[in-house]
């Protein structure tokens, strides 16, 4: 028997998730919308494809500006909903217009390093050294979990390969079991 996959026994295989994609320049092109298409968002599509096809639910989406107040309101609205899941794209660089991560770490309760130091160590064969300019972050807030993400697709479709196998594992934990 594989005793590597014990600790993921009865570990839950769908799950209800929010998708958040931070852009202006988007925002301000196509305004509000509720699917990714219907903004030409590569990676919110990219986020919600890969989710449906593990068998989950997109609760929400959202298309919002890189503010501040605006990326709190959208995280603390959607830490109230039924979604279990919070994936954002965008934001997580360097540049004046990059604060989701200041935005959203006020809310976590628990932090998961690990999936940053992981990412930035698997981008590394992607983008090299360029990866010290991401602050992708994980955490915990009321039971959720919440995933921040760059918003080039091909960090979120590496993100999503790391995530997805392991979003029943977390879940699984923060439920006690």
């Amino acid at each position: 028997m594989d005793t590597s996959l014990l600790h993921k026994e009865n570990a839950p295989g769908i799950y209800k998730c929010a998708i958040l994609t931070i852009s202006t320049s988007r925002f301000e092109k196509y305004g509000k919308t509720d699917r990714p298409e219907r903004a030409e968002d590569a990676s919110g599509k990219l986020i919600w494809g890969m989710v449906q096809v593990k068998g989950s639910t997109i609760v929400e989406y959202d298309l919002i500006p890189d503010n501040m107040e605006i990326i709190r309101e959208t995280f603390k609205k959607d830490l109230y909903s039924e979604a279990e899941v919070i994936i954002s794209s965008g934001g997580t660089g360097l540049s004046p217009n990059d604060v989701t991560i200041e935005a959203v770490t006020p809310f976590i309760e628990k932090e998961m390093p690990g999936f940053g130091e992981l990412f930035r160590f698997k981008s590394i064969n992607q983008i090299g050294n360029s990866v010290m300019l991401t602050r992708a972050l994980a955490g915990v807030a009321r039971g959720k979990i919440i995933f921040c993400l760059p918003g080039s697709p091909n960090a979120v479709k590496l993100a999503l390969e790391l995530i997805l196998p392991e979003i029943g594992h977390i879940l699984k934990h923060l439920k006690g079991n």
